[in-house]
């Protein structure tokens, strides 16, 4: 129901799919850096709600960017897991993962069961 051997082209196709949101990641991390770089406080040439409105935005760019990198931490793990063959397999059991919840996430580390136990 849903478990298959992981076989060549499987894996194949979940590399790709990683690689892919990997180099997206890191392309919108590149064109957002700006966004949170430090609000200059400059008194004389803001006004107190334009750096209040700055220093929101620079708020929410950093926990954007702070996801992108835990995403980015979850796509290296999985393909470091193609590259050496455990892919699949759930890091806590060590069951095999459904083909279905490999394919909504392909970064996923564990099995059903294991998600639900927390």
């Amino acid at each position: 129901i849903g478990y298959v051997m992981i076989d060549d082209q499987f894996t194949a196709g979940m590399r790709q799919s990683l690689e892919l949101r990997l180099s997206e990641l890191n392309a919108v991390e590149e064109q957002n850096s700006r966004d949170r770089a430090p609000v200059e406080l400059d008194q004389t040439r803001v006004g107190r709600l334009s750096r209040m409105d700055a220093l929101q935005h620079q708020a929410m760019a950093n926990a954007q960017g702070e996801r992108r990198r835990l995403e980015r931490t979850r796509i290296e793990a999985a393909l470091a897991r193609i590259a050496d063959g455990s892919y699949g397999e759930c890091l806590r059991c060590g069951d095999d993962i459904a083909e279905a919840r490999l394919r909504a996430d392909p970064a996923n580390p564990v099995c059903v069961h294991c998600a639900g136990n927390g």
